[in-house]
């Protein structure tokens, strides 16, 4: 090998090297797909232990609805509220309340659905049972990182819920 043929080897290699290194210690820009791989890596966390517990992600969103509500709601209300974070079918959610009131982790008072105890009480075995791995999830993260993240996400749900929107139309 020549000295020039060794030295533009060298700096080929040397460039590669650089760039190589830049790569790996440039933040990723995320994009749709990284925010649903993330969302169902997380999801498969809670969906894993809420099948310990005989109960579907759906059913688990649906009481929390109930639970955190500010007051007892009519089915219609619960309805729009899950169809509001799961955007799912009214009809698949009338029958995911159905299965809670099967269960007897919802109840009817009248005219509106309310967590029985039962339904409280495994919400918080629910809670208390994702809350290390959810600690480890989301330990050591900047705050900053935290609240940058959740700007860019509270304006992709609203862009994406203004083109649902508008779709339904």
């Amino acid at each position: 090998m020549t000295t020039t043929a060794a030295t533009s080897a060298t700096s080929t290699s040397t460039s590669a090297s650089t760039s190589a290194s830049t790569a790996s210690t440039t933040a990723p820009v995320a994009n749709a797909r990284d925010l649903a791989l993330a969302h169902y890596a997380a999801r498969g966390v809670l969906e894993h232990v809420l099948a310990l517990h005989g109960i579907t992600y759906q059913q688990q969103i649906a009481l929390r609805a109930a639970i955190t509500a500010d007051g007892p709601q009519t089915p219609d209300e619960l309805v729009a509220q899950v169809r509001g974070s799961l955007k799912a079918d009214p009809a698949d959610i009338r029958v995911t309340l159905d299965e809670l009131l099967a269960k007897r982790l919802l109840a009817v008072d009248g005219a509106h659905l309310r967590a029985t105890d039962a339904g409280r009480e495994l919400n918080a075995t629910v809670g208390a049972e994702t809350a290390p791995v959810s600690a480890r999830i989301w330990g050591g993260i900047p705050s900053d990182d935290l609240v940058a993240a959740g700007r860019v996400l509270a304006l992709v749900t609203e862009r994406a819920d203004a083109e649902l929107a508008a779709l339904a139309d």
